[in-house]
């Protein structure tokens, strides 16, 4: 597929590298630094470029959106328009300081998003996993136990993207449901932050959903 990159900080610098070296052709955009986005090009190989927003959107088959919230807006209105565009989104409602989520509990960040792009294919993924996780799950790909990556949203040709790309990384995908199951998952993500980096154990944290066929007692 050919995917472009909005934002190319820990995520999404991270995920794009591992989906140009899985053989997707990726697009990096929108960083402060074009030698930044130069610099992550070349360490993701041939199949990698980059670029504006609105060229990482132009020709995509589908778009990582892995921004602040706070320059969700601005994001948006560089990439111009996303109409039919498969989004899959990282990007977590935080406020300024990143101290808490800035929606919540009624709504959702997601759905937010979707609110904003309404002729989009939005679905949400990769956002309940830590960033430094994702090369050691890549080089472990194909090991039979794989972690569990969640992914949610009403879209199914968008969820069927979001499978394929989770499966690329070496995760196990696992269909949430809708997208307004973000109400729980965005929080959850603040549950995975606090273990990964207030714990002692490091970031590099994964996770794995099992269902048991249940005994009679």
């Amino acid at each position: 597929m050919r995917i472009g990159i909005l934002g190319s900080g820990l995520m999404g610098g991270k995920l794009g590298t591992i989906f140009a070296r899985a053989g997707h052709n990726v697009v990096f955009s929108y960083s402060r630094s074009d030698r930044k986005l130069e610099r992550l090009a070349r360490e993701a190989g041939d199949r990698a470029r980059a670029g504006t927003p609105a060229e990482a959107a132009q020709d995509a088959d589908a778009l990582l959106l892995a921004v602040h919230w706070s320059r969700m807006n601005d994001v948006l209105k560089k990439a111009g328009n996303l109409s039919g565009k498969v989004i899959v989104t990282c990007s977590l409602p935080m406020n300024a300081a990143d101290t808490d989520l800035a929606v919540a509990h009624k709504s959702s960040g997601a759905e937010k998003l979707a609110k904003k792009v309404p002729k989009a294919r939005i679905v949400c993924a990769f956002n309940t996993l830590p960033s430094e996780v994702f090369f050691s799950v890549f080089a472990n790909r194909n090991r039979a136990a794989r972690p569990s990556a969640l992914y949610y949203g009403d879209d199914a040709k968008a969820k069927k993207v979001a499978a394929r790309l989770i499966r690329d990384v070496g995760l196990k995908p696992i269909d949430a449901g809708p997208l307004r199951i973000a109400r729980y998952a965005e929080p959850f993500t603040l549950l995975i932050a606090q273990l990964a980096y207030e714990g002692d154990r490091g970031p590099a944290l994964a996770y794995q959903f099992k269902w048991f066929k249940e005994r009679k007692a």
